[in-house]
Formats: structure tokens, C-alpha cells, sequence
């Protein structure tokens, strides 16, 4: 008669489960932003976006001016080689940039785990900001109405021009600033998750029990004496 050997698994696979084992679910996967992270990246545009008045003001005072001048039937530049226009462009391209590193800095001080809904209210809250500088400060500044200043002045008399932003890229410098800062703080000096670990197979696996051993033929061929 032949034993019935029980099958096992390969030496180079994991042992295979038995049949009646149910199969494990799947854990459910996490949202992408939980609402804390959503809060977190909402008061960072907000507070960022706030923080854009203050660039206003300060490109008002720091700016050059332009000056025109009137001579009673048009108005001209008092200097025609002046490069002031190029100078209030360029100030604000650097408070602006300036601003961008700050807010990078206090963002990543603040929460230093990083995250991506923080990065999104990072660069939401930098463009408003600079569109907000912007508009400060052309109404802040003097007057769009020529004409009037003009007259107000008198023949002669120079003028501050309107403050002017020329170069619209410059809007660019907040947030382009704050995000490539923020990402390389959090590269350098970021909590870092732990490393998983990983899976060992276990070492054993099953074998069939060995059939038992039958007794040796005596070689002499000798029989027992019989009774």
C-alpha cells in the first residue's frame, strides 16, 4: 500500500494559506488633507495674504520716483534718462523676494513636519500677497490723474508720475520665493517619517512525515528453528 504524502509548498515561495482562511481586508486608505492640515494651509493664506498691505507700504517708500513736468500744454519727463521706472520695478521684485524667504521661514518654524496643504496655503497666500502689494501701492502712491497734478503743480513745477509696476513678472517673486525656500528647508531639516520594515518569510515549512523503515532481510538466508 502506498501513503498518502500531504503537498507543500516550494522552498523559494512563502507557505500558502490554508483554503479556509478568510482573506484580510485591505485597510481603508487616509484622505489626502485631514481637516487639521486644511485649517493649517487656510491661516497660512490667510495670514500670508494679510502680510501683502505691508509690502505695499514699503514699496511706496522705497521706491524712486518719477518726475514729470508740465510747461502749460503737455507733460514731460523731467529726466529723460532717468531709470527710476526700472528701479520701482526692481524694488518690488526684491521686497517681494525678501517677503517670500520670511514667510518661508516662519511657515516652516511653525509647523516643521511640512505637508502638502501647507505648501498649497504657502503659495495660494503668496500670490494674493503680491497682488495685493500691487494694488497698495498704486493707490497709495500719488496720483494716476496727470491733469489734475499738473495743474495743481503749475508750469514748471515737477511732479511725482503714478507709481507703476512695468514688469508684471515681478508678481512672482512672493511666491516663487517662499515655496522653493520652504521646500529646501523641509529637505534639509524636516522630520522624516521612520523607515518601514521590511517583511521576513518565515524559515520553516511543512514536510511530509517519513514513511517508517522496514526490517532488513537476514543475507544468510537462514529461517528461525521451528517448533
Amino acid at each position: 500500500m502506498t501513503e498518502a504524502v500531504t503537498p507543500y509548498d516550494k522552498p523559494d515561495q512563502p507557505p500558502s494559506e490554508s483554503p479556509s482562511a478568510a482573506p484580510a481586508t485591505a485597510p481603508a486608505s487616509e484622505p489626502a488633507f485631514s481637516p487639521s492640515d486644511i485649517r493649517d494651509g487656510a491661516a497660512i493664506a490667510l495670514v500670508i495674504g494679510v502680510a501683502g498691505v505691508l509690502l505695499g507700504l514699503l514699496w511706496v517708500w522705497l521706491a524712486p520716483r518719477v518726475q514729470y513736468v508740465s510747461n502749460g500744454e503737455a507733460v514731460f519727463l523731467r529726466d529723460t534718462e532717468s531709470e527710476a521706472r526700472i528701479g520701482a520695478d526692481g524694488t518690488f521684485l526684491l521686497l517681494s523676494v525678501g517677503f517670500g524667504v520670511l514667510s518661508a521661514l516662519a511657515v516652516f518654524l511653525w509647523r516643521r513636519g511640512g505637508g502638502a496643504a501647507q505648501v498649497v496655503g504657502l503659495a495660494v497666500g503668496s500670490v494674493f500677497a503680491a497682488l495685493v502689494g500691487w494694488r497698495v501701492g498704486l493707490w497709495l502712491g500719488p496720483s494716476s490723474d496727470l491733469v489734475a497734478v499738473a495743474r495743481k503743480a503749475g508750469k514748471g513745477v515737477p511732479f511725482d508720475a503714478p507709481l507703476e509696476l512695468l514688469a508684471h513678472g515681478a508678481l512672482l517673486g512672493w511666491p516663487m520665493a517662499a515655496v522653493i525656500v520652504h521646500l529646501a528647508l523641509t529637505a534639509l531639516w524636516g522630520t522624516r517619517d521612520p523607515a518601514p520594515e521590511l517583511a521576513v518569510w518565515p524559515s520553516g515549512y511543512y514536510q511530509a512525515p517519513a514513511a517508517p523503515v522496514a526490517p532488513a532481510a537476514d543475507p544468510a538466508g537462514t529461517e528461525p528453528p521451528r517448533p
